[in-house]
């Protein structure tokens, strides 16, 4: 796979699992059982910015990439293991997205 296109996927996946974790960020708030979602919501935030912080710099093709999407395998994986504890459908979306991102994050760092 070329650079470009892989640039291109890992973007893609990037912004897909920063929508998501932002959904079940705002969906889990509105849960009754609150404290059960704490670290869910702390990590949805942390990924959601992480991920778009990579998106960021592949667009701009930063030096830094290779790290940023390292960083960003990392949070998305702790992400979905978190959300993958919970029944809510937004936790399964979201942790469908970060395996999917993180899978895009190892295909860059296996490239690179």
């Amino acid at each position: 796979m070329n650079q470009e296109l892989l640039y291109k996927d890992c973007i893609e996946a990037c912004l897909q699992c920063m929508n998501a974790c932002n959904v079940c960020y705002v969906s889990s708030l509105k849960e009754y059982e609150l404290a059960m979602l704490r670290e869910c919501i702390r990590l949805d935030r942390e990924c959601a910015d992480i991920c778009d912080f990579a998106a960021q710099s592949m667009i701009r093709q930063s030096p830094f990439v290779h790290e940023i999407c390292e960083l960003c395998l990392k949070a998305c994986e702790a992400c979905a293991e978190e959300c993958g504890k919970h029944q809510h459908e937004h936790c399964k979306e979201c942790a469908a997205a970060c395996r999917r991102c993180a899978d895009a994050c190892r295909q860059m760092l296996t490239a690179a």
